[in-house]
């Protein structure tokens, strides 16, 4: 064989290996690009599994509560004495206190972070937006046990020197200070929506004569409604769930009342409280957490729901 036809066979060779490499790298990127959608999908359907495991785990629980105890004494019964000798399981004791500490929550966390929004959105230079933000989200970073200190030995005092007739743990206190603590999620969100509003909108404002505030709240705060409801909800959601503040400064009375100067008790504080070891496994008591947790967990599932069609109905497109 000639030296050309060494020469020939051997580049015919490095071709056929180069062609073969590039086929098997083009098979490996194919088997690579049909797995990631797969990967991608389930890490996005853990948030739907875990949700769905919790479910699972709160009705088979809250099944055998409601075996012994039926369902009119739990959702109508005023009476609440889980570990009397002759107990009864009413939900409305438990379930007035979470409405009023929440309300509370929102009356002051609502107005204070929708216009704190505005303000960073509308009226705020980007310096002054950078600075007092972070400072604003700071306290999210609380850790609510801090909280719940606070509204015990402070906001409760303060009260008291102001509105004697104030119980040393009422529901008041709490509510005021999860106000405080929700105040950044609201103010947030709803600040992230309303920069999303496009300046044209505001300019054709200006252009008609309208103020700033018009322009804020006749032209932004419409197109920006669902991120605020979704701001409301997410910050009602937290004050629904939240557990240590009420625990420390709302004190255990099963009290069905709407006066915030009285010591009551919410849902969450009940599941604390029965959780931490006064019931044995496997009694109604024990079952009863899980049958409170169920209802709590229906209460925000359709109030999100009911969010989501307020905000479909009033949205804006643009």
């Amino acid at each position: 064989m000639t030296t050309k036809n060494v020469s020939v066979s051997t580049a015919n060779l490095s071709t056929k290996q180069l062609m073969n490499e590039k086929k098997s790298a083009a098979s490996i990127k194919n088997v690579f690009e049909k797995m990631v959608p797969a990967v991608l999908f389930l890490f996005a359907a853990v948030s739907v599994l875990t949700t769905i495991a919790i479910l699972y785990t709160l009705i088979t629980e809250a099944v055998h509560f409601f075996q012994r105890v039926s369902f009119t004494e739990f959702f109508t019964s005023t009476n609440l004495k889980p570990l009397s000798q002759n107990p009864s399981f009413g939900l409305l004791p438990l379930l007035s206190g979470t409405l009023l500490s929440t309300i509370i929550a929102m009356v002051v966390a609502g107005p204070i972070g929708l216009m704190a929004a505005i303000y960073l959105s509308e009226y705020a230079s980007d310096r002054v937006r950078k600075l007092l933000k972070p400072m604003l989200e700071l306290l999210a970073g609380i850790p609510t046990i801090v909280y719940g200190f606070f509204a015990f030995t402070f906001v409760t005092p303060l009260l008291r020197s102001i509105w004697p007739e104030i119980e040393l743990t009422n529901i008041l206190s709490p509510g005021l200070v999860m106000g405080i603590m929700i105040i950044p999620m609201v103010a947030s969100l709803s600040e992230d929506a309303m920069n999303s509003v496009p300046n044209t909108m505001r300019e054709g404002a200006y252009g008609l004569g309208a103020t700033k505030l018009e322009t804020a709240i006749k032209v932004v705060i419409p197109a920006a409604i669902s991120g605020i409801v979704a701001s409301f909800v997410l910050a009602i959601s937290r004050a629904i769930g939240e557990t240590m503040i009420v625990t420390i400064a709302s004190g255990s009375t099963k009290n069905f009342s709407f006066d915030v100067t009285e010591s009551m008790q919410t849902m969450t504080a009940y599941i604390v409280e029965v959780s931490s070891g006064d019931a044995a496994a496997g009694t109604t008591v024990y079952y009863s957490i899980y049958a409170v947790a169920l209802t709590l967990f229906t209460m925000t599932f359709l109030m999100n729901l009911l969010a989501k069609k307020i905000a479909r109905r009033f949205r804006e497109e643009y």
